[in-house]
């Protein structure tokens, strides 16, 4: 068999860690692997006909081709937010201008495209790591009968289906480790800090993140909050604190009470906007209503920078083995996922089905702005 492999989205540690696995597993099968380089724009902008092609878009994976990757972060085959389906008339590669979008319509789908690149390559099958964006068109190809199988892989731990995603356990690690570093100069300073946080619809990193570090409140995306209560807690935080300071957390996807998730720029292929902002914006509207100093911070990027810790290690190593392990068994359009502490695969199309978000019931009190945990006892590791 010959495979291919590739990564889609935003970065995440772990990401090698699963390629090295899939490699490995691979050639203990005496399987060929292609890296499709760049995610879905390495297919997307093969040109067939042009013989340096395939050094530009595609690499050979072999033992030695991994052997050190693991030990850093990100995706060694690069990355991108491309949807082959919905591609811009203006962002078509030169090669495929004569394709037109259907009446009416400002994108080209270029799936059959896609396929012709992939049976170019003499491609079996396919492996996709990614999110909900990533898995979405990893369902299109199914639906065009290419075998697919995918990995999870998001640091917001929101894709439905699983319990967990690579790259969550990272980041939260790191939102927790620097979260407390940042109690140093908000005590020395006596000031609120405000520190943003990834989470597009899913509150989880900041709900865990502020969880771990004890901060004073945490926003999270499932509750708008009103910014006169919020203001009143953090002041009394900050009064009761020895020190003289209160922190405050929240998503990038958090909103005030009547007002809108804070968006920039334009949608990408997936039909996204970039988010944040709403940290500043709670920050300024702290010190304009309590007159005390706010120290702001985005941890964003940083969330997901630097080698994967041993638990993301861990489930892109099970991840990757469980990923050839099905397509042994030629059972293909399923996902990776871990239900109830186990490992196991679900349909493709399971992500689609449901919304993976905070149980404000059971995991947050909406009052007091902070996380509170009801009933302990049979909650996942990860309290879903």
């Amino acid at each position: 068999m010959r495979i291919g492999v590739l990564t889609g989205g935003g970065d995440v540690p772990g990401l090698n860690v699963c390629i090295k696995e899939i490699v490995h597993q691979a050639e203990d099968n005496a399987w060929d692997v292609v890296g499709i380089k760049r995610g879905w724009a390495g297919l997307l902008r093969f040109d067939i006909d042009d013989p340096k092609a395939g050094g530009e878009w595609t690499v050979p994976l072999n033992r030695q081709a991994v052997r050190t990757v693991d030990r850093t972060g990100g995706t060694f085959l690069h990355t991108s937010r491309t949807n082959p389906s919905r591609v811009k008339i203006e962002d078509l590669p030169k090669f495929l201008a004569g394709l037109k979008p259907k009446t009416g319509d400002k994108t080209v789908d270029c799936t059959q495209h896609v396929l012709k690149v992939l049976k170019h390559l003499g491609l079996d099958a396919l492996v996709s790591i990614g999110g909900d964006d990533t898995l979405s068109y990893s369902v299109r190809l199914t639906k065009e009968n290419f075998p697919v199988v995918a990995v999870p892989k998001t640091m917001d731990n929101d894709v439905f289906g699983t319990d967990y995603c690579i790259g969550f356990s990272t980041a939260v690690t790191r939102a927790a480790d620097l979260i407390a570093s940042l109690r140093t100069p908000t005590g020395s300073h006596e000031r609120i800090a405000v520190i943003e946080l990834f989470g597009r619809n899913s509150g989880e990193s900041a709900l865990i993140s502020g969880l771990l570090a004890g901060v004073d409140r945490v926003l999270i995306s499932e509750v708008p909050f009103d910014i006169q209560r919020l203001c009143k807690l953090v002041v009394e935080d900050r009064n009761r604190n020895p020190s003289r300071y209160a922190m405050v957390v929240l998503s990038e996807g958090a909103t005030m009470i009547g007002g809108d998730i804070v968006q920039q720029g334009e949608e990408d292929a997936f039909g996204h906007k970039k988010l944040g902002g709403i940290g500043a914006m709670t920050g300024d509207a702290i010190k304009k209503i309590t007159g005390v100093d706010v120290m702001n911070s985005q941890l964003t990027y940083v969330m997901r920078a630097g080698p994967a810790d041993t638990l993301d290690r861990m489930v892109a190593m099970s991840f990757g083995r469980l990923a050839i392990e099905q397509l042994k068994q030629r059972r293909f359009g399923v996902m990776m996922a871990i239900q109830k502490g186990c490992y196991t695969t679900v349909p493709l199309e399971t992500f689609a089905s449901g919304k993976r978000i905070v149980d404000v019931m059971e995991l947050y009190d909406p009052e007091n702005y902070r996380p509170r945990i009801r009933n302990q006892a049979g909650k996942p590791m990860f309290l879903y």
